[in-house]
């Protein structure tokens, strides 16, 4: 894993991520709405693995839950400051730790998803003030030098339909570094923990 230097880890503290809202033909539905998944899940995955190889933080925020649901989700004191302190901050450092993991990968094979890990988080869960759907240990699966490998991603949740990701990254975490989630050899097993 590459070490950031202390001006890459001011940056990453003080951006904003670009994806600041949903999209606006999902801007109507409740946040009950069960999220899609299939091909929806699938384009969103690959875009995700596209921000992570070309280190895009513009892509890769556009695929972040975005802050004006997160103000509305979250029950603690200051959510615009957890988002942008905690949540953006472990983002972007996750996203050069991925980007250097996969630095020498050649093609994309696709995602290892298990549908029966989505669950409904209900309201007064996880510190939250709503409930929202949630979908632990998506893996994306890549050839490098001939060999499967994979990484996970720690945490989708859903706004009103759309999965965004919330943690790249393992959370919690053992130190406040990027972190690549359970890298493996061969395809791993989607899944994991969380809210």
């Amino acid at each position: 894993m590459r070490r950031l230097g202390a001006l890459t880890l001011v940056i990453a503290l003080t951006m904003a991520p670009a994806g600041a809202g949903a999209a606006s033909h999902h801007r109507l539905l409740p946040q009950t709405t069960r999220p899609f998944t299939g091909r929806s899940l699938t384009v969103r995955v690959r875009e995700l693995w596209h921000a992570i190889r070309t280190n895009d933080v513009a892509q890769a925020g556009a695929l972040f839950f975005p802050l004006s649901a997160y103000d509305q989700l979250k029950a603690v004191y200051n959510p615009t400051a957890d988002f942008r302190d905690r949540l953006w901050a472990f983002y972007l450092l996750d996203l050069a730790a991925y980007h250097s993991a996969t630095v020498d990968a050649g093609s994309f094979i696709g995602d290892r998803v298990n549908l029966a890990n989505m669950s409904w988080i209900p309201p007064g869960a996880c510190e939250n003030r709503i409930g929202y759907w949630h979908l632990p240990g998506v893996r994306l699966l890549y050839h490098e030098g001939g060999t499967v490998r994979s990484v996970g991603i720690f945490s989708f949740i859903s706004w009103r339909g759309v999965w965004y990701v919330v943690h790249l990254g393992p959370n919690p975490r053992p130190a406040n570094v990027g972190t690549v989630d359970a890298p493996a050899l061969g395809a791993g097993v989607p899944g994991g923990g969380g809210c």
